[in-house]
């Protein structure tokens, strides 16, 4: 049992990253075909993954390592969940003409 456990100790992070990769060029793909490109929350999901899974490795005393690949995965899967909305306004200005 002891050597299934440090197999999959060392098999989890290659496994996620496959699936990390897998899912961000899944849904890079769609974006090729000359439809409209859809804006979601991709990129701020995987930067708010990232730091929910840091933040619950050094919680849980487990590889800090395992954590940011989980978080990754876990945001790159929730982010797009959510449509950006197309507001008129360029920039972050707050003065309106």
């Amino acid at each position: 049992m002891e050597h299934f456990i440090a197999f999959i100790g060392a098999a989890l992070p290659w496994i996620a990253m496959g699936l990390l990769l897998a899912v961000f060029f899944a849904g890079s793909a769609g974006h090729r075909n000359g439809k409209e490109k859809l804006e979601v929350y991709r990129d701020e999901g995987i930067a708010f993954g990232m730091c929910l899974g840091i933040a619950l490795a050094t919680a849980l005393h487990f590889n800090i390592c395992l954590g940011i690949v989980a978080g990754m995965l876990l945001g790159l899967t929730a982010g797009p969940a959510k449509e950006k909305k197309n507001d008129d306004h360029s920039g972050g200005s707050c003065i309106h003409p």
